[in-house]
């Protein structure tokens, strides 16, 4: 019985187990790239298997929850609280990282002459067409003329507006929509089934991406531009534990309950650097928190293009760090208009592949900031990811239950007992 209990750790432990090991494997295999590929390999067949399941349980829940609600009018006041807020904390967070930048100026101690650069000709084509998109395309965007292309580009914003209006729909069939509404119960509970079993997987495809991201870059590397990245941390915590914090308590919510509830996602998404990779445990953990599904359903999804937290905060102090180390002095007014520019500049850049370091490309020049500038912390932006990527994940967490409080649709006994079991569980 000894032994089983030993081998019976939670996934917490598993991957974090899975991290230490990927490590010691990366600065064995520091240059070897035969090695370093079958790990990215492995990580990679991991992030699929995570993308694979993410838009079935978003579509099933979402139908299932929209049907439920039934409402047009309580819709559009749920996505009208949704958006306001998502923009208010992303100010704010924004506005946290010029102002940790300003009092700590990391740039002041970084020569860029003698750092080393990373290509980034991946991400320049992306930024200069997504720099001209404008807020119209954003918009336009949203509405898809092919919802079954969508679904195969992975567009979250399309399948949330065209899953918003099916639910709707159904509802309004009446009785003639139970059918329907039974079929995507039965799948969004299939689909978290298959959810349990790939994050069996997790520790090694955490072990593989991390062993994969070390053994590229080294731990020499790190040296240079660690100030920043500490600073960076730093700040994201100050926005998880202060600021999160005074708004959850403004809502009569203990944010530590709820980052207990979700510790075991925050290390994963710490792991991967992936949000995706929790997406479906966030959705199933917030709804036995005690929040409404049809709420969650919305909320989460759509956090993930409009509530980007930890990538607001890393934008501001990254173009910030990059003025002050080529000596640009930037004035108030200056910082200002820097902060609206990340304001758009990320809401249509969301989507895509790099879209941290893609804002950067396309707003970094509007400071004067040369464009070989970003190469310098190109190397490290996958370390300062797998931080924003806790943030924003705590942050859509944080606006369900928010969202749903406001609605009075939080069930706090039913939240009180799923505390509990987690609780019990340990």
């Amino acid at each position: 019985m000894k032994h089983y209990r030993i081998w019976r750790i939670n996934l917490g432990w598993q991957i974090l187990i899975g991290l230490v090991l990927g490590i010691i494997l990366g600065v064995i295999f520091y240059g070897n790239q035969t090695a370093t590929m079958a790990m990215q390999n492995i990580g990679t067949m991991f992030i699929s298997l995570i993308q694979m399941i993410v838009l079935p349980i978003v579509v099933s829940c979402l139908i299932v929850g929209i049907a439920n609600m039934g409402d047009i009018g309580k819709l559009g006041r749920v996505g009208g609280k949704t958006l306001i807020y998502f923009e208010v904390m992303t100010t704010v967070a924004i506005i946290l990282g010029l102002i940790v930048g300003n009092i700590f100026h990391p740039g002041d101690y970084i020569n860029v002459h003698q750092l080393h650069g990373q290509n980034i000709s991946q991400y320049v084509e992306t930024a200069k067409s997504a720099k001209h998109s404008g807020l119209w395309s954003i918009f336009m965007g949203i509405i898809p003329t092919n919802i079954f292309k969508s679904l195969s580009a992975g567009d979250m914003l399309p399948i949330i507006f065209f899953s918003v209006f099916f639910g709707l729909g159904t509802a309004a069939l009446g009785k003639k929509g139970i059918i329907i509404l039974d079929f995507f119960r039965a799948v969004s509970e299939v689909m978290f089934k298959v959810t349990n079993w790939v994050m069996k997987a997790a520790p090694i495809g955490v072990c593989a991406l991390i062993g994969a991201t070390v053994a590229q870059m080294g731990i020499n590397a790190l040296a240079p531009l660690s100030y920043f990245i500490l600073l960076a941390y730093m700040t994201m915590a100050i926005f998880i534990i202060v600021v999160m914090g005074l708004v959850a308590k403004m809502f009569k919510l203990n944010i530590w309950h709820l980052l207990h509830v979700i510790k075991d996602e925050m290390v994963l998404a710490f792991s991967t650097a992936s949000s995706e990779a929790v997406l479906p445990k966030i959705i199933d953990k917030m709804d036995k928190f005690g929040v409404n599904q049809g709420i969650v359903s919305f909320v989460v999804p759509t956090g993930y293009t409009f509530n980007l937290d930890g990538s607001a905060i890393y934008q501001s102090l990254a173009a910030l760090f990059l003025a002050q180390a080529y000596g640009i002095h930037l004035s108030i007014g200056q910082q200002v208009t820097l902060a609206v520019v990340l304001m758009i500049t990320s809401k249509g850049m969301a989507g895509v592949p790099g879209a941290s370091f893609v804002v950067l490309l396309a707003t970094v020049s509007s400071i004067g900031v040369p464009m070989q500038g970003l190469t310098f912390i190109a190397g490290i932006d996958r370390l300062v990811d797998m931080g924003r990527t806790v943030v924003n994940v705590a942050g859509n967490s944080l606006a369900a239950v928010i969202i749903g409080k406001s609605e009075k649709e939080f069930d706090e006994e039913k939240s009180q007992k799923y505390l509990a079991s987690i609780r019990a569980s340990k």
